[in-house]
């Protein structure tokens, strides 16, 4: 058995730490967006794979039984790559992904299909917008120039941001709501623009704008082909045919 963990995420970190605490075999792929990786406890790669050929040519070189994507729910070019190179090379394929997140009570969501939706979505007055999406589709909301948008980002940008109106704020989650609600006041937002990525590490932000009466730009996934999908490690470990190891 090894395994090709498609990483990046929380999830991806907590799958990589079983495997190493079992002794089995596993590569973690790092897509390169990040300038500081994480470090993990089994063997690294950083950067793509040229395409679903590429990784399935990767796949068949390295000799990987199981393919675990665990890439965040927005890497949709990946996933499909995934999906693409598992159906050529006969590899078995799973997708260790968070649920998305539902809206709760007193929270004041809009939803929007994806990321032009969501630049639509900003005409109109000015605003103090926090726009929670990383670094990929900051470009896209130049076409909303009006407003002052708070990013805040992984690493520092390298190159200039396309965004006229901006404050930085570099920082790696998991964020407290605490931290968030402070976050939220000092840069006086009156709207929090996110990705639904779901999962723990990242929700404070919603926390926050729902004790705060704000509203929230909520961007869907994108869609991705049929596929198994699990939502924790110890699915994996049994679809990896280890429920020996989890006590079972």
């Amino acid at each position: 058995m090894k395994i090709l963990i498609l990483g990046g995420t929380t999830e991806a970190n907590a799958m990589a730490r079983r495997l190493a605490q079992l002794g089995l075999p596993a590569i973690y792929s790092y897509a390169g967006r990040v300038n500081d990786p994480r470090p993990q406890p089994v063997p690294m790669r950083t950067g793509g794979f040229g395409g679903a050929d590429g990784l399935a040519r990767f796949l068949i070189s390295e000799r990987v039984t199981h393919l675990v994507d665990a890439t965040h729910p927005f890497a949709g070019q990946m996933s499909r790559n995934a999906v693409r190179a598992a159906e050529q090379t006969g590899t078995p394929l799973v997708a260790l992904s968070r649920p998305p997140w539902q809206p709760q009570a007193g929270d004041r969501w809009q939803r929007v299909p994806d990321i032009e939706s969501a630049v639509a979505a900003l005409e109109g007055p000015a605003r103090r917008v926090m726009l929670a999406i990383g670094r990929t589709h900051l470009a896209a909301f130049s076409a909303q120039p009006q407003h002052h948008f708070l990013l805040r980002l992984v690493d520092q940008p390298a190159e200039p941001v396309p965004l006229p109106h901006h404050t930085v704020t570099v920082d790696r989650g998991p964020f407290t709501v605490e931290g968030d609600l402070a976050l939220l006041r000092q840069h006086r937002i009156d709207l929090v623009v996110s990705k639904n990525a779901g999962g723990e590490g990242a929700a404070a932000k919603l926390v926050a704008a729902r004790e705060l009466a704000l509203p929230v730009l909520m961007i869907d996934r994108p869609p991705l082909p049929q596929r198994t999908q699990l939502h924790s490690v110890d699915q994996v470990l049994h679809w990896l045919g280890h429920d020996a190891d989890l006590g079972v």
